[in-house]
Order: C-alpha cells, then sequence, then structure tokens
C-alpha cells in the first residue's frame, strides 16, 4: 500500500487548528515544529497532518499554561529523537505538577464564586418575596418587622 503525505497551506493548517496565520509564522520561528516546515514551489508553505497533530499538542500544552520556552525545549528533545526520555519526564512531571497546583487555585477561586452565587441568589429571592410583602398587611402591634437582609455580612 501506497503513503500519501498531506499536504495542506498554510490557511488548511489554521482553519484545522484555529491558531492563526500569524500563529503559525510564529510557531515555527520559535522552533515549535518537530520537523522543519517543507516549501512547496513558489516558496509557500506546505504542511503534513504529523504538522497538524504535533499543533494540536502544542495548543494544548499551551491552554494547560505551558510557557513557550518550555515548550520549545519540549520540541527540541522530540526533534532530537530517542534517548532523551527522562528528560521529557522530566519537563512534563514539573509542567503536571504546575497544571495540578492551577486546578487547586482554581478550586477555591470556583468554592468562593459558588458561594457569592448562593448569596445573591437569596438575596434576590429574599427580594422578591419582599416585592411580594409590600402588598401585605403591615404586622399587628407587637410583631417585629421582617429582618432587612440586603446588607450582606460577607464582603461584597
Amino acid at each position: 500500500m501506497v503513503e500519501t503525505t498531506t499536504s495542506l497551506s498554510i490557511g488548511q493548517v489554521a482553519e484545522r487548528t484555529g491558531l492563526s496565520v500569524h500563529a503559525l509564522r510564529f510557531y515555527e520561528r520559535e522552533g515549535l515544529f518537530v520537523n522543519a516546515v517543507q516549501r512547496g514551489p513558489g516558496g509557500r508553505r506546505v504542511y503534513s497532518q504529523d504538522d497538524v497533530d504535533w499543533l494540536t499538542v502544542c495548543i494544548i500544552l499551551r491552554a494547560s499554561g505551558m510557557p513557550l520556552p518550555a515548550l520549545g525545549r519540549y520540541a527540541d528533545l522530540v526533534r532530537a529523537g530517542a534517548g532523551n526520555e527522562e528528560e521529557r519526564l522530566a519537563l512534563m512531571r514539573e509542567h503536571q505538577a504546575q497544571v495540578t497546583a492551577q486546578i487547586g487555585r482554581l478550586n477555591e477561586s470556583l468554592d468562593l464564586i459558588r458561594f457569592k452565587v448562593g448569596v445573591y441568589e437569596d438575596l434576590v429571592d429574599q427580594g422578591d418575596a419582599a416585592a411580594h410583602q409590600c402588598h401585605a398587611p403591615s404586622p399587628s402591634a407587637g410583631e417585629e418587622p421582617a429582618p432587612d437582609l440586603r446588607h450582606e455580612a460577607v464582603v461584597g
């Protein structure tokens, strides 16, 4: 069976990856591709499916917060081939620890946001109830009026 190499233009790769043409050129200048970007007739960039697959890895690593220098180092290691797996492992473990810490911070933030949503939902619900009470008779003599819950005990 004969293998065919997919030849993609920079526009097609941009469309498939969601990266801009400018970002693709930047990645190339920064040496973030594992394989050198090929040139077709007229000097136009020609990409393969392997390039798209590699870019997908890069996009995920960048989205997880991997800095460009670390991504560049990882590309260098992959480009160098077998024999540096321990270094790749160390790089990925370090990034994994950073992502795990980031997730912890985000979970703490989410806990606060959920609390605030609950506080404001209660206040809005009580405001709706208070609006309905405006049309109700006033409390009888000796009864305490409903507490004013518009002032939150928690800042903000």
